[in-house]
């Protein structure tokens, strides 16, 4: 039944604020606390969206560059302008700790400056076509043509940039966009539409409507959107793209990412390396290290010195600057994650570091001899662990890294040059991180997965040239 609640956050439909909707609670991800109401939105509520953004399409498709340039550019300030605020808003709904949290609406902002500065290099070329007899004295001209309404869908564990990543580079490429962003960051989201409506988008090209999946799933079979980007699971990915019909489709989705670490490598500092890409936010990224393949040579060391750098970190309350590792999203993830490791050690694995804790909260876990069958070997944990295994030779390290279905970044540390453009030319990954871990990800880098792991990339650049088409102008002599 949708509701009325004028006192609740309204959502963004089409340009215009809507108090309606299937009424949501927010509650914290740390202790279930209420935040606030806002909304869920209706089909009603998605139709008129939709509808809007097919009209602003007609709006934003003519925007000059530097009007593009300059609204993204007034987003990015303005969001700079709230790095507390929204801040402690994204950590209270989603559990990052706030240090982790301020730093994703920089993010984010950074994202907005970025394609406000690409805005204005999007270019084309000019071509000779005089390579037959038969078109002697043609000319060809090809520009970037934004592709029209996007239908966007990101994911709860990054909320702010993961969006700016989809709605940023759509309105830089002079498309309209529709956010369906997760419902458990709602409230954190629709104050960035506010913040976008206060920078100057025409009115209907962004929506922004935290929804059901049901009410989701409509986006990705309306043919009036010429394109869906989606961050977020492998199975519900690869589901949408098989429903899209002829829509072009980007995936961003997960993986068990493996770092490598070799004989000539630091393993001291690898191992800090990988407690700081395997346990930020809980391991709920879709980059977190879940499998490290170390050297038997220098595994002790690596070993030891990675069970003391995830015993140290400070667990506790998101909203404490001293916190390094806050809850997991919710009580089942958690638990989820409880009974993989369970599963692991009944195949004979040990824990070496790591309280199964209570509710929502999991400290970070370091295990070795886990089981490549059990859930935790081959599956996307999505949480605070890491499972260690030694290789001989960097043939087996290469085969280890690449037996798994996903292939989104790999991190490897070495001091051999040699060996480093042979795991470029080699590894099944969308991007080899040398000597670092593949939770590196800056906002201007292709960013994307081969395999089961997605489709397409991500990065401003890149993503502005998938919402646009090339279109070619011919021209030819003149009779005569």
């Amino acid at each position: 039944m949708t509701e009325r609640d004028t006192s609740a956050v309204p959502l963004l439909v089409g340009g215009r604020w809507e108090h309606d909707g299937n009424l949501l609670t927010a509650t914290a991800a740390g202790d279930g606390r209420v935040l606030g109401h806002t909304f869920e939105a209706t089909p009603d509520q998605l139709n008129r969206a939709t509808d809007a953004a097919v009209r602003a399409f007609g709006i934003t498709r003519k925007l000059a560059s530097f009007e593009r340039g300059e609204m993204l550019r007034r987003a990015a300030d303005l969001i700079m302008a709230e790095v507390d605020s929204v801040g402690a808003s994204l950590a209270a709904e989603i559990g990052k700790p706030i240090t982790d949290a301020r730093l994703e609406v920089r993010r984010t902002a950074a994202a907005f400056r970025m394609a406000g500065e690409e805005s204005e290099r999007i270019g084309g070329e000019v071509m000779p076509l005089d390579l037959l007899p038969t078109s002697r004295g043609r000319w060809g001209i090809t520009r970037q043509m934004p592709i029209g309404p996007i239908a966007a869908i990101s994911p709860f564990n990054v909320p702010l940039s993961l969006s700016a990543h989809k709605v940023a580079p759509a309105l830089a490429a002079g498309c309209s966009v529709v956010l369906k962003p997760d419902s458990r960051a709602a409230l954190t989201m629709l104050r960035l539409a506010e913040l976008l409506v206060e920078a100057g988008v025409p009115e209907g090209a962004l929506s922004v409507l935290p929804m059901s999946t049901d009410v989701g799933d409509l986006m990705v079979t309306d043919d009036r959107f010429q394109m869906v980007t989606f961050t977020g699971s492998v199975r519900a990915g690869w589901d949408i793209r098989a429903r899209a019909g002829t829509k072009k489709v980007t995936l961003e989705l997960g993986g068990t990412a493996p770092v490598i670490v070799d004989e000539t490598a630091d393993p001291a500092h690898a191992a800090a390396r990988t407690v700081a890409g395997a346990f930020k936010f809980a391991g709920q990224l879709c980059i977190s290290v879940q499998r490290a393949i170390v050297h038997r040579s220098v595994y002790d060391e690596y070993l030891d010195a990675l069970v003391k750098g995830a015993a140290t970190l400070r667990v506790g309350d998101p909203l404490d600057d001293a916190t390094q590792v806050g809850p997991m999203i919710s009580g089942p993830a958690a638990q989820r994650i409880r009974e993989w490791i369970d599963e692991a050690v009944a195949g004979g694995a040990r824990v070496l570091t790591g309280e199964p804790g209570d509710g929502p909260y999991v400290a970070p876990h370091v295990l070795d001899r886990v089981p490549p069958e059990s859930q935790l070997g081959c599956q996307e944990a999505f949480g605070p662990v890491v499972t260690v295994t030694p290789f001989d030779d960097i043939d087996e390290a290469f085969a280890m890294a690449d037996a798994t279905p996903y292939g989104l970044q790999a991190g490897y540390f070495t001091r051999d040059l040699n060996r480093s453009w042979r795991a470029f030319d080699d590894l099944e990954f969308g991007a080899v991180i040398i000597n670092d871990v593949p939770a590196f990800r800056v906002d201007n880098m292709p960013f994307g997965g081969v395999k089961s792991s997605g489709l397409g990339r991500e990065g401003i650049r890149w993503a502005i040239a998938d919402m646009t088409e090339p279109r070619l102008l011919v021209v030819a002599p003149e009779a005569g």
